[in-house]
């Protein structure tokens, strides 16, 4: 969407959930499922208006979570021992986005609405652990999930990124808004196998959006393409 290139980059930021990883492996599909499950048994309610109300705390709060804790003050903790209570035996290792990290000059963060423990489950299939420096998940932030900017805020006090040589990859577009805003570089992962990221994508109309710098439909390819290019770069690491 623009030619803005990547050779300042040092600091990379990545979304986990179908951003990271393929949305065709359907893993959120599962947690998905225990969300909706949790609410049901939550408030002894059917399943389609358990979805209901989780699919709208999810699009007006940036999380069922948070859309939770706000109007019913649900233990978070209980909550996502739960929801992430899932199958990960069909991932399969992604050389390719392994040889691409391996490559990428500078510190690896991922930055994630989910929990440290998905997140390692996730990396460990994947076969790219060891190019992470740290998982920033939503108890480092208080709970205050992206796209809110105390989430953002949290992350940089945490982490010591510099905005302003560091790309961020999301699936979901509005979460990119707050990073362009910080001066980051922002990429947008966007494929129709991700149902709720092109859901929300679609509502808000944000693809082309001025804080959307760059769109791929696949990681891999696109790190890789970076990776090459800037193969010359020394592995900075401030």
């Amino acid at each position: 969407m623009t030619d803005r290139g990547f050779d300042h980059v040092r600091h990379w930021v990545f979304d986990l959930d179908n951003t990271l990883y393929p949305a065709h492996y359907r893993l959120f599909d599962q947690i998905d499922v225990r969300m909706g499950e949790y609410i049901s048994r939550l408030f002894g309610i059917g399943r389609a208006e358990a979805r209901r109300i989780q699919k709208d705390y999810f699009y007006r709060y940036g999380t069922t979570l948070r859309g939770l804790m706000h109007n019913h003050g649900t233990d978070p903790e209980d909550f996502l021992e739960y929801v992430h209570d899932i199958d990960y035996s069909h991932i399969r290792p992604d050389p390719r986005l392994d040889s691409a990290l391996a490559t990428l000059p500078g510190r690896k963060w991922i930055f994630t609405n989910g929990t440290v423990a998905h997140a390692e489950a996730v990396m460990d299939r994947l076969g790219i652990a060891r190019h992470i420096d740290e998982v920033f998940d939503i108890t480092h932030s208080g709970y205050a999930p992206k796209p809110f900017l105390e989430a953002y805020e949290a992350f940089v006090e945490r982490t010591g990124v510099h905005p302003q040589r560091a790309a961020m990859f999301e699936d979901i577009a509005r979460n990119l808004e707050q990073p362009h805003e910080m001066g980051m570089m922002t990429v947008l992962v966007d494929h129709p196998d991700n149902v709720d990221g092109c859901c929300i994508n679609d509502r808000h109309g944000d693809r082309n959006a001025e804080y959307v710098h760059h769109v791929t439909d696949d990681l891999g390819t696109f790190l890789s393409a970076i990776a090459n290019k800037d193969a010359k770069l020394t592995k900075e690491t401030t």
